[in-house]
């Protein structure tokens, strides 16, 4: 079934998922009438990249496929049942390099099961190691005739320029905060989240949620407590890492469950049944992954506190993205000059930034608030 576009008509599910962007809809027109053997679905998180991905894998395995749309249809479920299609997720911090070799480069060599084609999606690309890429850019040059590569990135200034130039760009932009509404629902909550996620609509998503709401609480008493009597006495960070922590413990039970059913299946086929060295390090990648995301996620909603503050005190109360707490925000801007707030947004950046090196959390966090106090008080 067809979705009627302007120029070139496309498949509904790759309508669907390019609804909100033109550029990415018109390259992948484009290459439905004429197909590549590599693309990169390049743009910020939550813009919809990873769906696009997935409406546009269907197209190849169908082409030439006995039953093209059962084929379809097959590699539209997640997970996907169809035989010559593989789909990547980093396991943890990073791919491993084994996992790239073989489930992509030697796999893109081997004729496909069904029809004519076979393909492989790399999901958050950017955390390819750099050995990993120089393997992929040998299957880069000289692929396959059958062989089609995804790679669905957000930071494509981490990937090597090799990779990046023998790849069709498929651009995404971030959603304007009506397009991630839209998708949400209404309500005021709905749309402070739209406002929040920076057009993210998984983060929009996640921040309507109980873990989300729980977090943003937490991260505006901290951010909040910087501006205090006590200017941030009594670790108001500690919360923060506390939901950080168990937001890993939680991630990693969910991946241990994972590796533990795969390793039950593996015993019933004759292999060992319990969890490797491999599988247990995998677990605790998870963990740290997962940590880290929260305690990023936890210091950009106190960016956002910081960035109002200095809004409100400037008078543009209508570009504040806490809308709904513009009481508490009135509250804090009291006597607070404009630059003292950007200051802290500053600082809050300067500190997300370093946590990625592998800097301690606790002693990041703490010299933070330190910094805060000493400049909104100030």
């Amino acid at each position: 079934m067809e979705a009627a576009t302007a120029g070139p008509s496309i498949p509904d599910a790759i309508a669907a998922a390019t609804r909100h962007q033109p550029r990415a809809r018109a390259t992948l027109a484009a290459a439905l009438t004429s197909p590549g053997h590599a693309y990169i679905f390049r743009g910020p998180s939550g813009s919809g990249k990873a769906a696009a991905a997935r409406a546009f894998r269907a197209e190849p395995l169908a082409r030439g496929a006995p039953d093209p749309e059962d084929a379809r249809r097959r590699t539209l479920l997640d997970p996907s049942p169809h035989p010559d299609l593989v789909w990547l997720r980093p396991p943890g911090a990073q791919h491993m390099v084994e996992d790239v070799r073989e489930s992509v480069i030697r796999a893109s060599s081997l004729s496909p099961s069904e029809g004519e084609h076979r393909v492989f999606v790399i999901e958050e690309a950017e955390d390819l190691r750099d050995e990993s890429q120089n393997a992929l850019l040998k299957t880069l040059e000289e692929p396959a005739p059958f062989a089609h590569l995804i790679l669905v990135c957000s930071e494509p200034e981490l990937l090597a320029e090799t990779i990046l130039s023998r790849c069709t760009p498929v651009e995404y932009g971030p959603l304007a905060p009506d397009a991630v509404l839209d998708a949400l629902g209404a309500g005021e909550e709905a749309a402070t989240a739209a406002r929040l996620s920076g057009g993210d609509i998984e983060l929009a998503r996640l921040l309507l949620g109980e873990r989300g709401t729980e977090l943003r609480a937490i991260a505006e008493a901290a951010a909040r407590a910087a501006r205090g009597a006590d200017g941030g006495g009594g670790e108001p960070s500690r919360p923060m890492l506390e939901a950080a922590s168990e937001a890993g413990e939680e991630a990693g039970a969910a991946e241990e469950r994972r590796l533990v059913e795969e390793a039950e299946v593996g015993a019933r086929r004759g292999r060992k049944g319990k969890l490797t060295r491999e599988a247990i390090e995998q677990v605790r990648r998870t963990e740290r992954r997962a940590r880290t995301q929260a305690l990023d996620l936890g210091l950009a909603l106190c960016c956002a506190w910081y960035r109002d503050l200095a809004a409100v005190v400037s008078g543009a109360e209508d570009v504040v993205l806490n809308a709904d707490r513009l009481d508490q925000l009135a509250e804090d801007a009291k006597g607070l000059e404009p630059a003292r707030a950007r200051a802290a947004v500053e600082w809050v950046l300067d500190t997300r930034r370093r946590l990625r090196v592998n800097v301690s959390e606790e002693l990041a966090l703490e010299a933070l608030w330190l910094r805060l106090a000493a400049t909104l008080a100030g």
